[in-house]
């Protein structure tokens, strides 16, 4: 999820018929005496659609604490009737600044078959009980299974690749903090993309290289594609964009002997500081005409609106002879003032 993006789940049942209500929850580490998912990989705790006739759950905005797992479960019928708890389905918020990193080596996304892959959870901070996890298509199970695998301290290798490998990997601590999510794919083919593991800042210089499994130390001429378009032909099987903008970010892809590598998706943040000066000089402006507007009507009503009276002294008789050739006192209705009405003249 990209910082400010309005996610919506959807809960299905089915061969469902109507009459349903649904029960929307979070995901936590497992706790007895909390409802859990049958696996017991998880416990669940619920949020505030709970109960809701309502098939589907947003979060408008998604930000960095909405970064977990989800769970639906329906019901329906006096006495309820309750199905199963739905798989899990996780999201990640681009801007999740969590004390749990995942660290790939590596240091792709994409890897070939029959190669050694580490990841590594650092832990910044007094966190226990961490564990490397897994989502694929079938669910979502530990990350670091005992078969071709060995673990090191918070590291955890695995020996020798295969295709099933595959799949989106992070971290947890038993707090139940997530690390970034890192979405790996292994290739059995002969042509993989390396492209950036963690999001790229708007106006950094990005490099995609093309590799070849049985070259590993020459880059092959190469074609790059986005979202599967043709963008570049290489003759050095890699692809510079040296000032990277949001319009870059997308699924990468490159081919080379005609041979095309896995798509990667590309993220692409706009730095956090830009946009906070442009929000600031914009509201700035903003502030200074509107106070600039009521300045100028607060004087406009003084000089136009407002009749100045001045008290005249009966006593005084300092006047110019050769600029006051007559006058007419008039008695203003205010006690103790009096207008004089004076015609000028050289």
């Amino acid at each position: 999820m990209n910082p400010g993006d309005s996610v919506t789940l959807n809960c299905e049942v089915k061969e469902s018929s109507t009459g349903w209500r649904f029960s929307w929850y979070k995901t936590v580490p497992y706790r007895a005496g909390l409802p859990s998912l049958l696996d017991k990989s998880y416990s669940v705790e619920a949020l505030s659609g709970y109960g809701t006739t309502e098939e589907s759950y947003t979060l408008s905005p998604a930000g960095p604490t909405d970064t977990g797992g989800y769970v639906c479960r329906a019901g329906r019928g006096d006495p309820v009737y309750y199905t199963d708890y739905s798989e899990p389905q996780f999201l990640w918020s681009g801007d999740l600044q969590s004390s749990v990193s995942l660290r790939i080596s590596p240091n792709r996304t994409q890897h070939f078959t029959s190669k050694s892959l580490s990841l590594t959870c650092d832990l910044n901070g007094n966190f226990t009980g961490w564990r490397l996890m897994r989502y694929t298509e079938t669910g979502v199970e530990s990350g670091c299974s005992p078969n071709w695998v060995s673990i090191t301290g918070s590291t955890c290798t695995i020996t020798s690749t295969v295709t099933w490998d595959s799949g989106v990997y992070w971290c947890e601590s038993g707090s139940g903090q997530y690390s970034n999510a890192v979405n790996i794919t292994v290739s059995g083919g002969n042509v993989i993309l390396e492209s950036p593991v963690h999001p790229v800042t708007e106006g950094d210089s990005v490099t995609l290289l093309c590799i070849y499994r049985y070259q590993p130390h020459t880059n092959p001429k190469a074609d790059f594609y986005k979202d599967g378009v043709l963008i570049s032909n290489e003759t050095t099987g890699e692809m510079t964009i040296p000032t990277v903008s949001k319009s870059d970010e997308g699924f990468y892809k490159c081919k080379s002997d005609q041979i095309e590598s896995p798509e990667s998706w590309v993220t692409v943040r706009v730095p956090v500081s830009s946009t906070s000066v442009l929000v600031g000089v914009v509201v700035g402006l903003v502030v200074a005409v509107v106070l600039l507007t009521i300045i100028l009507v607060l004087l406009c009503r003084g000089c136009c609106g407002n009749r100045i009276l001045w008290p005249i002294h009966p006593q005084s008789t300092n006047q110019d002879p050769q600029q006051d050739q007559g006058s007419t006192q008039v008695q203003s209705p205010d006690a103790g003032y009096t207008v004089q009405v004076r015609r000028m003249t050289r």
